[in-house]
């Protein structure tokens, strides 16, 4: 039957909450589709707010690639802000899609993308909002089966009691895989309800059904193992990998909003995937193996994509955007089609060993020159051998001098803080850094004007990385070792003005670090946190650290495990981790031993870019089935690029 817009119940409350516009739907290139031409109906989740969520890459992908299929509908969701909460609470309303204003619980499909740990308070808002049960054990056959994905659902144990099921990598395959599933399965009348079609998904080997899984612990608190508890079900779930994205050329016509948001640019995804190794690099490790979109694929992409928003930025991002083998041509002929209009071409940060002046000009030849940001990661050439971030102080001190004599005036560096085996002089080292750069730059121009920003993030271990064993840095030593570096900049009297100070404190990082590393067993602290009025932990305005502290405290109280035990611990060889069985493709031996690597400080052992160099034997293609793809079409050996 048809299900009707709450937007009128809506109406009468957006004068009385900041920012109303974005619950108001109706962006150019949205989609509304008729509910009842359709068989398989999506909501598509983004648990942060609308300025965030609405520019998400996968969001706008799997929106268009849905919507294309016949039978099949998906709107768009975003968490709502507290002072909206609160009033439909107060006046019955439910959490909505912001295209057709369709409440949530509606839908067969609820699939929630989560790019970050911080946003699982919101998931918790959004299904009460909705009326749909927190625990997937409490829902029945009227309710959407609750799907999670993104970076952050590679290991989704610590909210695994309020998921369905999981989807690990992308999801443009998969997405339409499991809409068949479920298409057919209403065909035939579902039989066996709900608990039988989440036996179909998860037989296929690609679906992980969290409750399907019994975990068993050991007395000292580690995990003894999962398994599976019925038949059919594989003890190990895989990722997905999309090979031959010049298929893929999504979105063709992305969404533009009508409200402020932190992205309004036409994103194109030039290549997936990086293999440069950093070991601190969830992202980079978890979408191996690199797959290049061609220089013809991408231009078509921008053209359309260009056409049919009016945006005025194109990004061409990925992990390393410079790295790619057609980077040049890609440039060039993209400044060549837009030269003398308003579009500008922008790259996401840039690694100092793949910036090029050249290219650099390429992208602002239309006369837009923004400042440019490079990410050393450590401070010293010590931490970056540790961390595999493979670039020298000469290295970085060539690169911003050729952009500052080039026309540059400002260079944002991006470090982090927290590493492992970091001390304090690796963090003052930033500050030796800063100054080398002003002193550059001053040199290089003759000017006093030089600008340098220093942002730094505290380091999170992450799992499926050569990290994942590491003990967090306790966050008294982060925010000690902070102050010291702001000291060192400020008594500068020859450079501190000059250089630019933007930090986050370390009490957020350690609640990242327990939900990133997290079991089954915190779910009932997320719950807590929850029901205590956690919301938007991602927000420093609404974060509460003595929230999450006294949650864990509590409900954990007759648990072995406390809040270090999650977080500054280091873990063993052997110690089962929570998403073991969880397959990403990476070889744990190897991921150990790239760990046992990087402990050796000054003589850390470094991994080359396996696009250039032979094969290291991560286990990703052998296991996957899958292979490096370039479109370096005179097959040359390619090597990284470099300041000429």
């Amino acid at each position: 039957m048809t299900v009707e817009s709450v937007f009128p119940q809506l109406e009468a409350l957006l004068p009385h909450v900041q920012k109303p516009i974005q619950y108001v739907g109706g962006e150019l290139n949205s989609v509304v589709k008729d509910w009842d031409a359709t068989e398989v109906r999506w909501a598509l989740m983004y648990p942060d707010a609308y300025e965030v969520g609405v520019p998400n890459q996968g969001i706008q992908i799997l929106y268009e690639i849905l919507n294309e299929r016949e039978g099949v509908l998906a709107e768009r969701a975003y968490a709502v802000w507290p002072d909206l909460e609160k009033l439909m609470r107060e006046h019955g309303v439910p959490h909505f899609t912001v295209d057709a204003h369709r409440p949530l619980a509606a839908f067969d499909l609820l699939g929630v993308s989560f790019a970050s740990e911080m946003g699982y308070t919101n998931l918790l808002t959004a299904l009460d909002l909705a009326g749909i049960p927190l625990h997937s054990e409490d829902r029945t056959d009227e309710h959407p089966i609750v799907l999670a994905g993104g970076h952050a659902a590679f290991n989704p144990e610590p909210i695994a009691d309020f998921l369905d099921a999981v989807v690990l990598g992308d999801g443009e395959e998969i997405a339409l895989a499991i809409t068949e599933i479920v298409r057919e399965f209403r065909r035939e009348g579902s039989p066996g309800g709900r608990d039988a079609l989440l036996t179909r998904l998860a037989a296929t080997g690609g679906v992980y059904v969290p409750r399907f899984y019994d975990v068993t612990y050991l007395p000292d608190g580690r995990i003894e193992r999962y398994t599976p508890n019925r038949e059919g079900v594989p003890w190990r779930v895989h990722k997905h990998t999309v090979m031959d994205l010049d298929k893929w050329p999504y979105p063709k016509n992305p969404i533009v909003p009508i409200a402020e948001s932190v992205h309004e640019r036409y994103s194109v995804e030039i290549f997936r995937g990086c293999t440069r190794g950093c070991r601190f690099c969830q992202a980079g490790m978890i979408t191996r193996p690199v797959r290049e979109r061609s220089e013809q694929a991408i231009a078509r992409m921008v053209e359309q994509g260009v056409d049919s928003s009016g945006f005025q930025e194109v990004g061409l991002l990925s992990l390393s955007s410079a790295d790619h083998s057609q980077i040049g041509a890609i440039t060039k002929n993209l400044a060549d089609r837009y030269e003398g209009t308003h579009t500008g071409l922008s790259l996401p940060s840039t690694r100092v060993d793949a910036f090029n002046i050249d290219l650099a000009n390429e992208l602002t030849r239309n006369g837009r020159r923004s400042g440019l940001t490079f990410a050393p990661e450590g401070g010293s050439e010590r931490m970056r051998r540790v961390i595999n971030k493979m670039v020298t102080e000469a290295d970085l001190i060539r690169t911003v001098t050729a952009a500052y004599a080039a026309g540059w005036r400002q260079v944002k560096l991006y470090f982090m803080c927290g590493l492992p085996t970091e001390e304090d002089a690796d963090v003052l080292a930033i500050a030796d850094l800063a100054r080398e750069v002003i002193r550059a730059g001053r040199k290089a121009t003759g000017r006093r004007d030089i600008r340098c920003t220093v942002s730094i993030g505290g380091f999170v271990p992450k799992p499926h990385t050569p990290f994942q064993w590491a003990g967090q840095t306790p966050h008294e030593i982060v925010d000690a070792r902070l102050r010291k570096l702001k000291d060192a900049l400020r008594s500068d009297r020859e450079y501190g003005k000059s250089i630019g100070l933007r930090y986050h404190e370390g009490r957020p990082s350690i609640i990242e670090g327990l939900l990133s590393r997290g079991d089954r067993r915190l779910g009932r602290v997320v719950e807590r946190v929850w029901r205590e009025g956690g919301r938007f932990d991602g927000w420093s305005e609404y974060f509460s650290y003595e929230r999450w502290v006294k949650a864990v405290e509590e409900v954990l109280a007759d648990e072995p495990v406390d809040l270090d035990w999650y977080t500054v611990r280091e873990r063993s060889a052997d110690e089962v981790l929570p998403w073991d069985h969880l397959d990403a493709g990476l070889d744990r031996e190897w991921l150990w031993q790239d760990w046992q690597d990087a402990l050796h400080g000054e003589e850390a052992v470094e991994v080359e870019d396996c696009r250039w160099s032979p094969c290291y034997d991560c286990g990703v293609c052998p296991s996957m089935g899958t292979r490096i793809q370039t479109h370096d079409v005179a097959g040359r050996r390619m090597l990284p690029l470099s300041v000429v």
